[in-house]
C-alpha cells in the first residue's frame, strides 16, 4: 500500500532555520531555556503553527500547545519535545522532536488527512536543566513529580530565578491549559538516540520500550591535609588515594554484572586541590543505569559494601537521586514497530539511557518514543548530527503512529 509521507524539503528547511537560533558558529547551538535564543525559536515555532491554522495555548510553566482541530470533540493526541539545549549543544537533541511533530502536523493539514482527534504539537519548557535545575522541569511539574514553588525559585548562574524568566518570557499562560489525562489521549516523542547503537547496528529507527532505571550516588572521603614534602607515606591519610581505591573496586564489581549496565564517575571534587598538599576531602559521583530493576538492586548492593574507613580515611556515601525503569505503552510500541516495517525501514527495540519528558508523561497518559540515529553517537556537543533521511524517516513513522492512534 502507498504510505503517506512527510516532505523532505520542508524537513530540511525546518532544521536549517531552527539551527540559527543560538548558533555558536561552530556547527552547534547554545539555546538555554527562556534565553533570547530560546524565545526566538519559540516565536518561529508559533509563527509556523499560526500559518497552518493551529490554535496556540500556553500553560503556567510556558509549555506551548499548538493544535490542529479534530473532526470530533475527543481528547487530543500530543507529540513533540523541547527547544532548549545544553551549552554548546547540537541541532537535533530535543528540537528534532518538535520539528518532526510540526512536519507531521503540517502534512496532515496540507494533505487534508481526515482525523477524529485534535492533534497537538507540544514544546516542553526547560527539559535540559542547563540553565535552571533540574532537567525535565516543566513536564515534571505538570505530572506532579516536582513542587512548582521550589522550581520557580531555581536560579541560573546570573542569579535570575526561573519565576523571573517565566514572567519575562511572554509564554506564561494559565494552569488550566496544562496537559491532563482528561484532555489528552496519547503522547509520542521523537528523539535522537544520543548514542552509537542504531548506527552501529545499521538501523533507521529505534523502537523505544522504555527508559532505563538509574541511581546517582555521591561518595565522600575525609583524610588529613599535610605537607607533601615532609609527611612519610605510612602516616598519611590521603583522601584521594582512598577515593581511587573505591573507584577501582566499583568498576571491577560492576563489570561482573550485565553488559548493558552503564556507569560513570562524572564529577570529582578534590580539596584543597594544591599540588604540594595531601588531599583531605574528596567527593565523587557515580551514575549507573540499566533497564532491569534486579540489576539496579545489585548495583546498590555493591555500593553498600564500601567500608566506612579506607586507607585511614573516613568514607561515606549518599543517594543524590534515582529513578525506576519506565515502561512505555505496549500498543503504541507495536504501532511504531509495524509502521517502521510498512515504510521498509530497518528498526530495533531498545531502552533509552538518557531521561526524556516522555518518562514523566507516561505516568499520566499512554506514551511511547521513536529514536533516530546519532552519527558516531555524538550528542550534547556541536558534532551532534542525524542525516536528513533519518530525520524524515522518524517524521514518517511518527505521522503514521499518530494516525493509527487516532483510528483506534
Amino acid at each position: 500500500m502507498d504510505m503517506l509521507t512527510c516532505s523532505k524539503d520542508r524537513m530540511e528547511d525546518k532544521i536549517r532555520i531552527f539551527s540559527k537560533f543560538g548558533d555558536t558558529g561552530k556547527g552547534g547551538i547554545t539555546r538555554l531555556s527562556l534565553s533570547t535564543a530560546d524565545l526566538d525559536a519559540r516565536e518561529e515555532f508559533c509563527k509556523r503553527c499560526i500559518a497552518l491554522g493551529m490554535d496556540i495555548k500556553t500553560d503556567d510553566m510556558a509549555n506551548i500547545y499548538a493544535t490542529v482541530p479534530g473532526e470530533e470533540s475527543l481528547p487530543a493526541i500530543i507529540m513533540g519535545s523541547h527547544i532548549d539545549s545544553v551549552k554548546q549543544g547540537g541541532n537535533y537533541d530535543g528540537i528534532l522532536g518538535v520539528l518532526t511533530a510540526l512536519e507531521a502536523a503540517e502534512t496532515i493539514v496540507i494533505e487534508k488527512v481526515a482525523h477524529k482527534h485534535p492533534i497537538t504539537v507540544v514544546v516542553w519548557t526547560n527539559e535540559e536543566g542547563a540553565r535552571f535545575d533540574p532537567a525535565m522541569m516543566s513536564s515534571g511539574v505538570i505530572t506532579g513529580k516536582f513542587n512548582k514553588d521550589i522550581m520557580l525559585a531555581s536560579k541560573d548562574r546570573e542569579g535570575f530565578t526561573f519565576k523571573e524568566a517565566l514572567e519575562a518570557s511572554g509564554y506564561m499562560g494559565e494552569v488550566e491549559n496544562r496537559m491532563t489525562a482528561e484532555k489528552y489521549r496519547a503522547f509520542v516523542e521523537v528523539h535522537v538516540e544520543q548514542g552509537p547503537i542504531l548506527e552501529n547496528e545499521e538501523k533507521d529507527i529505534g523502537i523505544l520500550e522504555g527508559v532505563c532505571g538509574m541511581v546517582n550516588y555521591e561518595f565522600s572521603f575525609i583524610g588529613q591535609a599535610d605537607h607533601a614534602g615532609t609527611t612519610p607515606m605510612k602516616y598519611r591519610k590521603d583522601a584521594l588515594y582512598a577515593a581511587v581505591k573505591v573507584i577501582q573496586y566499583i568498576h571491577d564489581e560492576l563489570d561482573k554484572l550485565d553488559s548493558k549496565l552503564v556507569y560513570t564517575t562524572g564529577r570529582m571534587i578534590v580539596s584543597p586541590n594544591i599540588h604540594t598538599v595531601i588531599p583531605d576531602n574528596v567527593k565523587f559521583t557515580l551514575d549507573a543505569r540499566h533497564q532491569d530493576p534486579n540489576v539496579m538492586k545489585e548495583v546498590v548492593e555493591i555500593i553498600k559494601k564500601v567500608p566506612s574507613e579506607i586507607e585511614k580515611c573516613e568514607t561515606s556515601y549518599e543517594e543524590l537521586w534515582s529513578r525506576k525503569t519506565v515502561q512505555f505503552y505496549p500498543k503504541f510500541v507495536d504501532y511504531v514497530e509495524e509502521n517502521a516495517k510498512q515504510y521498509g525501514y530497518s528498526a530495533m527495540k531498545m531502552y533509552s539511557g538518557p531521561g526524556h519528558d516522555a518518562q514523566f508523561i507516561t505516568d499520566i497518559i499512554p506514551t511511547t518514543m521513536i529514536f533516530v540515529p546519532s552519527e558516531n553517537g555524538h550528542s550534547h556537543c556541536e558534532k551532534e548530527f542525524t542525516p536528513l533521511d533519518n530525520c524524515l524517516k522518524g517524521a514518517n513513522v511518527l505521522l503514521q503512529t499518530i494516525l493509527d492512534i487516532d483510528k483506534n
